[in-house]
């Protein structure tokens, strides 16, 4: 049997900007992939804490280093800048490796996104 669980999750990262006027996506500053282990064009879902909103996109990889937390298309309307967002991707999974398996998770910095170590 195979079940889908946690795989990464960004916890708590603060909105920067949000984009109507691009092509759907999340911008997600690549140290910040490489810390959680997420990669490009992922499925995420993410939770706004300001608001209760969720919603599922992808990912785009943005600037290293920048802290660019970017909600860009149609998933615009659903956050603010400054707003506080979990990101979450899923793995399927054997269910006996699912017993066992560690999620990748990172608190990053509440003001600047930058990766806590």
């Amino acid at each position: 049997m195979m079940i889908e669980v946690l795989k990464s999750k960004i916890h708590c990262a603060r909105v920067t900007e949000a984009n109507l006027n691009y092509m759907g996506s999340i911008t997600i500053d690549e140290d910040l992939l490489d810390a959680a282990n997420m990669i490009a064009g992922e499925k995420v879902y993410i939770a706004d804490n300001n608001n209760g909103e969720r919603f599922e996109t992808y990912i785009i990889k943005g600037e290293r280093g920048s802290g660019k937390i970017c909600l860009n298309g149609a998933a615009a309307r659903k956050v603010q800048p400054d707003d506080i967002v979990i990101i979450m991707s899923y793995a399927l999974m054997d269910f006996e490796e699912a017993k066992s398996f560690k999620p990748t998770v990172i608190f990053p910095d509440p003001e600047t996104n930058q990766v806590v170590k």
